[in-house]
């Protein structure tokens, strides 16, 4: 039944996430309300959005409201596949978890943030039916709504891709050699990027991307991990092979982050990604739009 959903053409659907700290000392709702701040807290959203979604194309942000205490956030999807993605992250808590780590690394929150959430489409509160991944994606896509995107909104993203390309688009001297790279960042297809440490949806999209290449990949990260060296790749293929490609992939890159703690940075994951020939992973990996 969920896979004549998602062969459907055109198909769309609208959700309201609500979202609040269980943190004393952070509010959500007036991050949101103070001007200096929210941008920083849309980025966040955005970032979330955009791990649990598989990606830029598959949603779109309508509105952010107050819904005291709550921060409300309407998201219409643009095809049942990056809804079901988005649900079954939700579902497994992968959202909440993405939001803390965006959080405490922009927004700078004194401790690492808990999150407590609710997701509706119309009258429907689906975190009482999502062990029914089917009649969630019924729900949404009969909550239609003719809103458009906020005029806020507008201005929040228009905001957000002129970052982007400010930060993306290298300096003719960088290319050169002739100023070094902060050690923050790296460099990827003549582009420069913040580097961080891999988060929960990072492995959730690697695992969902990497396919049968995973191997060639663990044994790339395997030159500088010492717990990926010699027998290991195959000791993971031999010993998740009843779960399957993605759970394999998922074991491969856990093990690499449990390993290398803090060093395990995005950019590593990226190289090995390019050295496997893997671009379009390491693409989507990066929210970097195709090019039409």
């Amino acid at each position: 039944m969920a896979e004549k959903t998602l062969e459907l053409g055109p198909w769309t659907g609208c959700v309201v996430l609500f979202l609040q700290s269980s943190c004393p000392h952070v509010n959500l709702l007036s991050l949101y309300k103070d001007q200096h701040r929210k941008f920083l807290l849309f980025k966040v959203v955005k970032l979330t959005l955009t791990d649990s979604a598989g990606g830029l194309g598959g949603y779109e942000i309508l509105k952010l409201h107050d819904a005291d205490p709550m921060l409300g956030v309407e998201v219409k999807f643009m095809n049942a596949d990056a809804c079901q993605r988005f649900l079954k992250s939700y579902a497994s808590g992968t959202v909440c978890q993405s939001l803390s780590q965006h959080a405490g690394r922009l927004l700078t929150v004194p401790q690492e943030l808990a999150v407590q959430s609710q997701l509706k489409a119309g009258a429907h509160t689906l975190d009482l039916c999502l062990d029914n991944i089917e009649l969630c994606l019924q729900h949404i896509h009969c909550s239609q709504t003719g809103r458009l995107r906020d005029e806020e909104i507008e201005c929040l993203e228009q905001e957000l891709q002129s970052q982007a390309l400010s930060h993306a688009v290298q300096p003719a001297s960088l290319a050169h050699g002739e100023t070094p790279l902060p050690s923050n960042c790296f460099k990827f297809q003549r582009r420069v990027f913040e580097d961080r440490m891999l988060t929960a949806a990072d492995v959730q999209n690697f695992s969902n991307g990497v396919g049968r290449q995973w191997k060639h990949v663990g044994r790339v990260l395997g030159k500088s991990c010492r717990a990926l060296k010699g027998p290991a790749i195959d000791n993971l293929a031999y010993e998740y092979e009843r779960e399957g490609l993605y759970e394999q992939a998922y074991q491969l890159l856990s093990r690499f982050v449990q390993a290398e703690g803090r060093a395990a940075k995005l950019s590593r994951l990226i190289k090995a990604l390019e050295d496997c020939k893997l671009t379009v992973l390491a693409e989507n990996l990066l929210s970097i739009q195709p090019q039409e």
